[in-house]
């Protein structure tokens, strides 16, 4: 099984993905975002796809805006045979802003654009470490995860909709997979700096009905190395490792 992380114009974190994901126990392919325009179906040579963090395209017009266009534009129909293949879909910060832009998450029964990620509460950016922890959720992405920390790196991270009730409505369908935490590991309920960009519900990450795309806003691919939490200790458990170690197991299985 080999996993496709796509590099973007401007995404920063392509490298630390592809390294999470060896440590896992993966393989990765680094595969700038112009081949893949010129050759869509390559997509489907591979197990698992990675939509890393970073800037795309400078976040011109918006967070992920241009990205979400890419995947539209050039190579739709091989991202939606993919999904609906049920292979495994990361999207990470930008890449999580680019999956509910193009309405990939949540996906049905819920409409699309009726989700967004908006700029943060504070209007600040904010990177820092936080703490997560998972829901009941259908994600395979998180199975046997209880919580874990990582950091955010974001201005626009805050979880918004224009739906009523919609927190209820994500969580009755499976949904939600990440919640903001506070250092118990209990409900941020909307706390700062707990919650560090305001999401309705402390939604950190969600996934679509199936289970198989993941999008969230925190960074695990930085706290998989025991170096990386060494300066907060009792902070970094197995937990991001495991996201990834699940994803791995799923498209092999």
């Amino acid at each position: 099984m080999k996993a496709l992380v796509l590099k973007a114009p401007g995404t920063n974190r392509d490298y630390d993905v592809a390294e999470a994901i060896e440590y896992a126990g993966g393989t990765t392919v680094l595969l700038p975002l112009s081949e893949l325009r010129e050759r869509p179906a390559l997509l489907l040579d591979y197990g698992m796809l990675v939509i890393p963090g970073g800037f795309s395209y400078g976040d011109a017009l918006g967070a992920g805006k241009l990205l979400a266009l890419d995947f539209e534009c050039f190579f739709a129909e091989a991202v939606m045979r993919f999904v609906e293949e049920k292979r495994p879909v990361l999207g990470i910060c930008n890449g999580f802003q680019a999956l509910i832009k193009t309405g990939i998450l949540p996906g049905a029964p819920f409409e699309r654009h009726t989700f967004t990620l908006a700029q943060n509460a504070r209007g600040n950016f904010e990177c820092r470490w936080v703490r997560l922890r998972a829901s009941t959720s259908n994600s395979i992405w998180t199975r046997g995860i209880e919580g874990f920390s990582c950091p955010v790196a974001h201005g626009e991270g805050r979880f918004a909709s224009s739906l009523p009730n919609v927190v209820e409505s994500l969580r009755v369908a499976g949904c939600i997979a990440l919640e903001y935490a506070n250092e118990r590991g209990e409900p941020a309920q909307g706390s700062y700096p707990d919650n560090p960009n305001g999401s309705i519900g402390d939604i950190a990450g969600i996934c679509n009905s199936d289970g198989n795309v993941l999008g969230l806003m925190p960074h695990p691919e930085n706290a998989v190395f025991p170096w990386q939490s060494a300066s907060m200790p009792g902070w970094a458990e197995d937990g991001a490792l495991r996201l990834f170690r699940n994803g791995i197991e799923y498209a092999r299985s």
